[in-house]
């Protein structure tokens, strides 16, 4: 064994060549970081990590934009070869006007499928499930956290158990249900069975149980808080991470949702995106160009929200993660 030289903590190593960080970085790799302004893990080690990356990021978003490419084309445009087909066309506004129903192609029009008014109504469903299931599942997370009532575990376990049952044996029922109430293709029918979700209330309620110090809530009951206002000044502002991801993934998946809006609407007027798509795609000959340039129009919404939301939605989860 060699024992050479005091490492940067003033401690001699064993078997050392030379001196270490407490992470074992060599010395080059530190003044090479340093040199270039950077930090010693961002050195040629996190460059495979850069690739990685953009590989993935490549891989992720190839499909959108293969998928811009086939709705700016033509018919004929499919029948090119692989390596021309990644090449936008110029067709793409002729294709939105035809989803959109304002152009008609050999005497087909798309009009029936109501695409305009799909987006006002996947908008309207999307907003108001959003707002009312962080409100409630984060109401219900803090009571099953942070209250104490008779029969409190069991109604949570009956709350994960919920989990278990695939969503397609509820479907049945739902659908008796909302025919009894006379709401069969009412957007109301897409509204109300995702206003609260037992995986949000479960969510929520791990979160503001490792999250929220009982000491805080006793602190502000001995100041005269009531129940819901501790719920609204002391909770809500430290679950606010946790309300963007829960947020962000309903977003997407009330958006997204075709299944249930299907049974539900049916071919009322009250179409919402996933419905209108589906209309997009019917008949014994389908144009995929004016079906993907539908899907690139119901794609763009969700891009937005990434792009304006995401960012916040990171920072926070970091600041969770640094708080737990």
């Amino acid at each position: 064994m060699t024992a050479t030289g005091p490492s940067t903590l003033g401690v001699r190593t064993v078997g050392a060549v030379g001196p270490t960080t407490v992470a074992g970085t060599p010395a080059p790799t530190r003044r090479k970081a340093a040199l270039l302004g950077r930090s010693p893990q961002d050195t040629a080690a996190s460059a495979w990590n850069y690739v990685f990356l953009v590989l993935a990021i490549i891989v992720s978003a190839f499909p959108v934009y293969w998928m811009f490419v086939v709705a700016t084309g033509t018919d004929a445009d499919l029948a090119r070869p692989a390596y021309e087909g990644l090449i936008p066309g110029d067709n793409f506004l002729h294709n939105v006007g035809v989803v959109l129903g304002n152009i008609s192609e050999q005497g087909r029009s798309y009009e029936n499928a109501r695409f305009a008014d799909s987006f006002v109504n996947s908008i309207i469903v999307t907003v108001i499930v959003t707002a009312s299931l962080l409100f409630f599942c984060s109401l219900a997370g803090f009571a099953f956290a942070k209250l104490r009532f008779k029969g409190r575990d069991a109604l949570m376990v009956v709350v994960i158990l919920t989990l278990t049952i695939p969503n397609q044996l509820g479907i049945v029922a739902l659908y008796i249900i909302i025919a009894k109430l006379g709401w069969q293709g009412e957007l109301i029918s897409v509204i109300v069975p995702g206003l609260v979700s037992a995986f949000g209330v479960f969510y929520m309620r791990q979160f503001i149980q490792d999250s929220v110090p009982d000491e805080l809530i006793e602190s502000a009951r001995v100041d005269g808080a009531s129940t819901f206002r501790v719920y609204w000044n002391i909770v809500l502002p430290i679950i606010r991470p946790a309300l963007g991801v829960l947020g962000l993934l309903t977003a997407v998946g009330t958006w997204n949702e075709f299944q249930w809006a299907l049974i539900a609407l049916g071919s009322s007027d009250n179409k919402t995106i996933g419905v209108a798509l589906s209309n997009l795609a019917s008949g014994n000959y389908v144009k995929y160009r004016i079906v993907l340039a539908g899907s690139f129009l119901a794609t763009v919404p969700l891009i937005l929200l990434l792009f304006v939301a995401g960012k916040q939605i990171v920072r926070g989860i970091m600041e969770g993660a640094v708080k737990a």
